[in-house]
């Protein structure tokens, strides 16, 4: 069965200056590199559906709607803080890409897919139910969690996030619902900042050092990641796929490479084999360095579909 490459034009739309390294040319750089590989011929394409208010209502509250709303700039830029920047595109980018993994949803829950890699942007896991930070303005993979378990009547929701950074958003949500398994491994310290604390049994959160690589990866998740996956038998597998844990990738200072997001990838499609008929749904998050950024992409997509 195909997976499903799901983006939206408007997602190229939204910029916060020629500075800013969350840029439109990452959409381009994992295009690119997907059709270089010759990978794009074999995935089925789908234009995601804009999500709905009462999509993004599940995870943020109606007064964030209403700031945002208030302050989308008819031209220029509106700073929310000083790295997330509204430009007058910004919100209809938000909405696209919230809407993709609600997309991606309704495709594989209707038996036309498996799995779905969301090209998308502006990314999510940083986005609060109150506030947009990190470059991120609604939660995507939060929203698409919600549409799963409410929508869709799911009662176990895996969450996977390698990104650099903690997926402080998501974890916020989804403190102590027990319908949502969170595993995650992030740099720390860097941003957000996060303290690791024991947040309970359904957050599986791991700081790493600087420097960690692929080795040390591999076996946290080895050692963590598996064995509470299995445990929990989710129904759905959702990714927050950042890239920007990648040895090239100025943002962060750990050291994966191509190899390693693609038997992270692996691993998490043994898991829904096992308890989610396969069911999983990627999420673009972070990766700068575009040539690692396309690369790692690959790697990870290529492994979602058995290519």
């Amino acid at each position: 069965m195909e997976t499903l490459y799901i983006t939206h034009p408007a997602c190229r739309l939204h910029e916060m200056g020629a500075w800013h390294p969350e840029s439109p040319q990452r959409l381009d750089a994992v295009a690119d590199q997907l059709a270089a590989n010759g990978l794009m011929d074999f995935l089925s394409h789908r234009t995601g559906r804009p999500a709905r208010p009462e999509d993004v209502l599940r995870v943020h509250t109606p007064e964030y709607l209403a700031y945002l709303r208030q302050h989308a700039p008819a031209h220029g830029y509106f700073p929310v803080d000083p790295d997330t920047i509204m430009n007058p595109d910004t919100l209809q980018a938000a909405w696209a890409a919230a809407g993709a993994g609600l997309t991606a949803l309704d495709e594989i829950m209707a038996g036309h897919a498996q799995t779905a890699f969301c090209a998308i942007r502006p990314p999510g896991h940083h986005a609060c139910p109150e506030k947009a930070m990190g470059f991120c303005f609604f939660n995507n993979i939060a929203i698409a969690a919600r549409y799963a378990l409410d929508h869709y009547g799911l009662s176990r929701v895996a969450i996977v996030d390698f990104d650099v950074h903690h997926g402080n958003g998501t974890e916020e949500v989804f403190l102590k619902e027990d319908r949502i398994l969170m595993c995650s491994f992030y740099q720390y310290p860097l941003f957000p900042d996060t303290r690791h604390e024991d947040l309970g049994p359904n957050m599986l959160n791991i700081p790493v050092d600087a420097y960690s690589g692929g080795d040390v990866i591999r076996t946290l998740v080895s050692k963590y990641w598996l064995p509470a996956l299995r445990s929990f038998q989710p129904e759905l597998i959702l990714v927050s796929a950042g890239f920007d844990a990648h040895r090239e990738d100025d943002m962060g200072s750990l050291k994966l490479v191509e190899a390693d997001y693609a038997w992270i990838t692996e691993r998490l499609v043994e898991i829904a084999a096992e308890s989610a008929q396969g069911r999983i749904v990627s999420f673009l998050e972070g990766g700068y360095d575009l040539s690692a950024l396309g690369r790692s992409a690959v790697a990870h997509v290529r492994a979602l579909g058995g290519y």
